[in-house]
């Protein structure tokens, strides 16, 4: 099997080290060989704050982080030449001081996981309490036995909360033991000692994160009470002038003598427990950290809020604290989980996935969902289309409430995307590629910035929304001014040609696939640019229609104009969709069928991935994809294609897809599924699935790949399931694969939560809980299954029989080289460089 090929079906996970549990990720005994990578899959969060899996005593590891989303450093991007409308400012998030470091000392020896004997070990995140448990018993270096157990959880009730437990016995001798608990500021990636570690890493990787090699965080506010066992430090980010402040409490009992002392300064603040142990008489700290962040707020206020915070959590009562969090998860799997009967291995791995959007997105509020949640620092934390695509379908159709918070998140950047298209001069707005703050943030201009499909893909994801709530005020409030100025964009960046009977082009831009750059009529920004200009103007004809009034304001606010809303129709319409008659496929671009193709059978491993070990332009020269485009545009818009169409295009574009980015496997599984290639879409499928998991692009430990966690929910859904939503019709045409028993899925569509269970002889629908919609009113769902329209009742299962899974082709697509072009050539099959 080439290095590009979907991967063999089997058992990603070393079930010697990973056993099987549906609702945990469990590891019973420890390999510091890979640290970075379990740091990632161990990691806890909420969608605001969020605590990799270092190990509690905050040594032994390869990446130390505590992150907050949206809280960054801004700093000035140095071109080698300059020219007009590059990025300036970068934006990178900040690794935040660290509250999860409780160290131990038995006998005056620390406790260093590396070198200790562990008698026993097991390391375990739940994803039905959200809580990352760790339970060893370590034999010291003079015998003695100690048991430690630890808990480590960020509170999704409460936003700005974690809280940690630690518990020590000595089980069989006596001894001193000290415990430091403490709040660590390492300054970007410095360890305590303020060295930078190797184990950062090494080497230049576009994925990975900036560092700094000066200050970031300037100390405002440093205390520390014996009293009440609080700490609390205070910071400003010196160029973004972003505040933070961060506090603990600690609550300590235990039967056994002990004294405690506090030491605080700028970067640390540490409470030290001594304790004469005697065995049978367990020692228990709790912690409970409180964040606040701000864009401005001095730090003293955001130290009033942590201690707000931390009041609200004592009083309460810890016990409280985990019981909510049990709850609010309860309800999330009520309305999210995804069941596949008789595959328990491929269960843990979905509940993983679907785990992580939740850490990713759930209390963001106010903030957009970085590319690597709120697990790590790669791509700098930044923000991309990648949300719109892969992570707003889960939220819309299980989280409503969550798309809606994301959606206002591109909204309140609105301003910021109308500058950026002034300065790319262009009319109304233009969404960055990448930002944190609203602004552009990629230096990769011809592979980033040129990515204006972006606009479309927030416009889909405003619409998909509106379609499955009925939110109208939404949309009258706020969705409808991103329509409106996303529509004006690509209006006033493509053109018209009458030698071409009126066709409309859009010239210069780059699609999803980063390997082809700055092309003309890309087949992807095309096809998702009619798709927002035909929203936009339905959008405010209806509006016209509906509420006079409003659509009077709008036109005030924006200052639109008919004639505007009739060139959008006229646009759409006219539309360039290329098409080559010969070989039977869309072209990704004007261009792209002229070039050869890369022959990636015979490029080795250590060339992969390919923009790490090739210049750009050797890449740009060739048919070679880093991730699904044309293939895209087939799911997204797949009624504008015909069955006969979708097979082709998908077995032309398959075989020369590298599968260097964790976005394309998902797109990929769900073509593959419904043109017939149920085996290739399964294997695709589970090599999203274990990404992280099985660590499958060597860079789990730069954080989850959020983006492919939300696409394992849409392979599960619209390629095994075949649900689809296009302009507001919901339909189902599932595929599901050999040998599964049944597949279970939720989708709420205007406050109605729909189960779904797929089987290999029908499809059963069942209103598990009926809310009203976003405008107050009871909705009965509308589904289409294989072309029949059902309406489902809240009171009874509705059962549709299925004639089969669909086409079922073998084997995988065959290679293009080898094909003839409409001139007479034959596409050859080449390794630069060879």
């Amino acid at each position: 099997m080439s290095s590009h090929e979907a991967p063999r079906i089997h058992d990603f996970l070393d079930r010697g080290r990973f056993p099987l549990d549906e609702w945990r990720l469990v590891e019973d005994h420890p390999n510091h060989e890979d640290l970075g990578v379990t740091e990632t899959l161990f990691a806890v969060g909420n969608g605001y704050l969020g605590m990799r899996g270092n190990v509690i005593e905050g040594r032994d590891s390869h990446t130390h982080g505590t992150f907050i989303n949206g809280f960054h450093e801004t700093w000035p991007i140095q071109h080698a030449e300059e020219a007009y409308g590059f990025a300036r400012v970068g934006q990178t998030i900040v690794n935040a001081p660290d509250a999860k470091i409780m160290r131990l000392y038995v006998d005056d020896e620390p406790l260093l996981l590396t070198i200790a004997d562990l008698v026993e070990y097991e390391r375990s995140l739940d994803f039905r309490s959200g809580v990352l448990e760790r339970d060893i018993i370590w034999r010291t270096p003079s015998g003695k036995r100690v048991r430690v157990s630890t808990k480590r959880m960020v509170s999704f009730t409460q936003r700005h909360l974690a809280v940690m437990t630690f518990e020590v016995e000595m089980l069989d001798s006596a001894a001193p033991i000290a415990i430091s608990s403490q709040i660590l500021n390492r300054q970007d990636g410095e360890d305590e000692y303020h060295v930078r570690s190797k184990a950062m890493g090494e080497g230049h990787d576009p994925r990975k994160s900036d560092t700094f090699s000066r200050r970031v965080l300037e100390p405002m506010y440093s205390w520390g009470s014996t009293a009440d066992g609080r700490v609390i430090l205070g910071y400003r980010a010196v160029d973004s002038g972003m505040t933070l402040a961060v506090a603990a409490d600690h609550l300590f009992d235990t039967e056994n003598e002990w004294e405690q002392s506090v030491h605080v300064d700028d970067d640390l603040a540490k409470i030290t427990y001594k304790v004469n142990a005697q065995p049978g008489k367990p020692i228990k700290l709790v912690k409970l950290a409180a964040y606040h962040t701000s864009r401005g707020v001095p730090p003293r206020e955001l130290v009033d809020r942590c201690r707000r915070t931390l009041d609200r959590a004592k009083h309460e009562g810890v016990r409280k604290q985990f019981d909510d969090q049990r709850a609010w998860l309860d309800a999330f799997w009520e309305r999210s989980d995804v069941t596949v009967a008789g595959q328990p291995a491929i269960q843990q791995a979905v509940r993983w996935n679907l785990f992580q959007i939740a850490q990713a997105s759930a209390r963001a509020e106010g903030q957009g969902v970085p590319a690597k949640g709120v697990t790590g620092s790669g791509y700098s934390g930044h923000y991309f289309w990648d949300t719109e695509v892969y992570v707003l379908p889960f939220l819309t159709y299980t989280s409503p409430h969550w798309a809606r918070n994301a959606l206002r998140f591109r909204y309140s950047l609105l301003d910021a995307a109308r500058r950026r298209a002034a300065e790319m001069a262009q009319r109304g707005a233009l969404f960055p590629w990448r930002t944190i703050n609203g602004e552009e943030a990629s230096a990769y201009y011809a592979a980033g910035t040129a990515q204006y499909h972006i606009n479309a893909d927030v416009a889909y994801a405003l619409t998909q929304y509106l379609a499955a709530t009925g939110d109208t005020e939404f949309l009258t409030r706020e969705a409808i001014d991103v329509l409106v100025e996303t529509a004006r964009m690509w209006v006033d960046l493509g053109f018209w040609r009458d030698e071409e009977e009126g066709a409309f082009h859009i010239h210069g831009v780059t699609g999803p696939d980063e390997y082809t750059t700055v092309v003309n009529d890309n087949l992807f920004t095309n096809v998702m640019a009619r798709f927002n200009l035909q929203a936009a103007a339905r959008a405010v004809r209806e509006l016209a229609e509906r509420d006079g009034p409003t659509y009077d304001r709008l036109v005030s606010r924006l200052s639109l104009v008919e004639t505007e809303v009739e060139d959008w129709e006229r646009a759409a319409r006219d539309m360039a969709i290329p098409f080559d008659e010969h070989l039977g496929v869309h072209p990704q671009d004007q261009h792209f069928l002229e070039r050869e193709v890369w022959d990636l059978d015979h490029t080795g491993l250590d060339k992969r991935p390919l923009l790490l070990n090739y210049h750009p332009l050797v890449i740009y020269r060739f048919q070679v994809i880093k991730q699904a485009d044309v293939v895209l545009a087939l799911f997204l818009q797949g009624d504008h294609f015909t069955d006969e169409q979708k097979r082709a295009n998908f077995e032309y574009y398959d075989p020369i897809t590298t599968g260097d980015s964790t976005l394309s496997g998902v797109v990929q599984s769900i073509m593959a599924a419904e043109v017939g290639y149920h085996d290739l879409a399964l294997r695709y499928f589970l090599g999203a699935l274990f990404v992280d998991l099985a660590d499958r692009h060597h860079n789990a430990s730069d954080g989850v790949h959020v983006a492919s966690t939300g696409g394992v929910w849409s392979c599960l859904t619209s390629g095994f399931g075949g649900f689809r939503d296009h302009n507001g019709t919901f339909t189902l045409d599932p595929r599901l694969p050999d040998g599964w028993q049944e597949l279970v899925f939720r989708v709420t569509l205007h406050g109605a939560r729909v189960r779904v269970s797929v089987r290999s002889d029908e499809v059963e629908l069942v209103v598990e809980e009926q809310q009203p919609d976003a405008d107050g009113r009871l909705v009965t769902p509308r589904i289409v299954v294989r072309g029949k329209e059902v309406a489902v009742p809240d009171d009874e299962p509705v059962v549709v029989a299925l004639d089969g899974q669909g086409p079922r082709l073998e084997g995988t697509p065959p290679p293009v080289a080898g094909r003839r072009r409409a001139d007479g050539t034959i596409i050859s099959a080449i390794v630069p460089g060879a």
